[in-house]
């Protein structure tokens, strides 16, 4: 296996546990993206960067363009379920087609609890409540709709070591 950092931006930790995971099952170093110099990445073939998603950014993207030629894979972590999510608004918004493009992009779902949200989330989930689903009628509701009902105000965690399956396999298949 090359030699492989694992790196990642994380607000509440569900980001962080991908990152452990991928980590050590590939027994690649980790680091938090904000403590990072490019003299620490000079010497890895590859770079993993997990980014939580945050009210449609992608946390640690901006990192990654200040290392050009380095090669990367990207994994985000958001509330939403990855198999019913377009995530293509997303990625052209945090990845300009300026800057050096991810080799491939995974996606997984993570968690929130709301008892451990700042301010600012507790206010951008009220925002996204009232924007996008409040004006709703109960049968135009989507699946993804009734799922942040459902979870709105409380905690959930959506977490599952075994998603990251398709990650490894690319990784163990295309830099072993």
């Amino acid at each position: 296996m090359k030699n492989i950092a694992v790196t990642y931006q994380s607000h509440y930790g569900t980001t962080k546990r991908y990152a452990q995971w991928i980590a050590e099952a590939l027994k690649a170093d980790l680091f938090e993206s904000q403590q990072l110099t490019e003299a620490q990445l000079a010497n890895y073939d590859l770079i993993i960067h997990g980014g939580g998603l945050y009210a449609s950014s992608i946390l640690g993207t901006k990192m990654l363009r200040q290392y050009p030629n380095q090669r990367y894979l990207l994994f985000t972590v958001g509330l939403a379920n990855p198999e019913t999510t377009d995530y293509s608004k997303i990625l052209a918004q945090n990845l300009p087609a300026t800057s050096r493009q991810p080799v491939k992009v995974f996606h997984f779902r993570g968690g929130i609890n709301y008892q451990k949200l700042t301010k600012r989330h507790l206010l951008l989930m009220k925002l996204m409540k009232k924007m996008s689903i409040d004006h709703k009628q109960p049968e135009e509701l989507t699946a993804e709709d009734e799922a942040f009902l459902a979870s709105y105000g409380g905690q959930v965690d959506f977490c599952d070591r075994k998603s990251i399956t398709p990650l490894l396999e690319f990784v163990q298949q295309d830099y072993a």
